[in-house]
């Protein structure tokens, strides 16, 4: 099988093509978030290499979310358009289970994180079974010191992996949670392509295509703004529907 597999959730674009267990080509880049514009010509320059056209692919596996709004937008779009146009196979995953990847012991419990500013977080908790990130606690959007407390509570003495973009939680986390925790090498913390794409392999493909939407876990500062302001109405949507 064929894969394109493709993450923009983060400043991260790492793109890949894999057939089977072998990566036919891959690059990641962090140094810009411009993700709109380099994203297709990044996948286009990859098919080249592997003198493949993208009706070659048999499927496509992207990261929808959590993580930046445009970020996601962008990936799941993409991923999208290809699959409808090309009439393949489309996967989506857990931008955060796809950090939870990088990390291979077994029975391992993995805390993937996103900085999402001002304290918050979005995060996860996973345990290596048989090679493969199993849920523990679901992925959610939530103030970093409640979330590291509960996992202080819930999880006291159990070794945890950290990876992704936990730096500026790294004090809190030590102090909660005292030397039972480990960090991969740097390059560990970032999303890659490559094993999206082998994990999205033996997942279930979307039977509709036109349902798939990104998973952002929290409000867009558009439905926040409109709550403000009709907060008898918080459960009904903020977009105005015409009869």
């Amino acid at each position: 099988m064929k894969v394109l597999a493709l993450d923009t959730s983060n400043r991260p674009l790492t793109v890949a093509i894999v057939e089977d267990n072998q990566i036919l080509a891959t690059e990641t880049t962090t140094v810009h978030q411009k993700h709109a514009e380099f994203l297709m010509p990044i996948i286009e320059n990859l098919f080249n290499k592997c003198d493949l056209k993208p009706n070659d692919i048999d499927r496509i596996v992207v990261s929808g979310g959590p993580g930046s709004y445009t970020g996601i937008r962008i990936a799941t779009a993409t991923a999208k358009t290809l699959a409808f146009t090309l009439n393949k196979e489309l996967v989506g995953i857990s931008s955060l289970l796809a950090l939870a990847l990088n990390c291979e012991t077994e029975n391992m419990l993995v805390m993937p994180i996103f900085n999402a500013r001002n304290n918050n977080a979005f995060t996860g908790l996973y345990k290596i079974k048989n090679g493969q990130p199993i849920v523990i606690l679901e992925d959610c959007h939530t103030d970093f010191d409640k979330w590291i407390e509960k996992v202080k509570a819930d999880f006291s003495g159990e070794k945890i992996c950290l990876v992704g973009d936990y730096s500026v939680f790294l004090d809190k986390i030590k102090a909660e949670l005292s030397n039972n925790y480990h960090t991969l090498s740097f390059d560990n913390n970032l999303p890659k392509a490559a094993k999206i794409a082998k994990y999205g392999q033996n997942l279930n493909p979307i039977k509709d295509i036109d349902t798939f939407v990104p998973r952002y876990l929290r409000l867009t500062k558009a439905e926040s703004d409109w709550q403000k302001l009709h907060p008898e109405e918080v459960n009904q949507s903020y977009v105005q529907k015409n009869d």
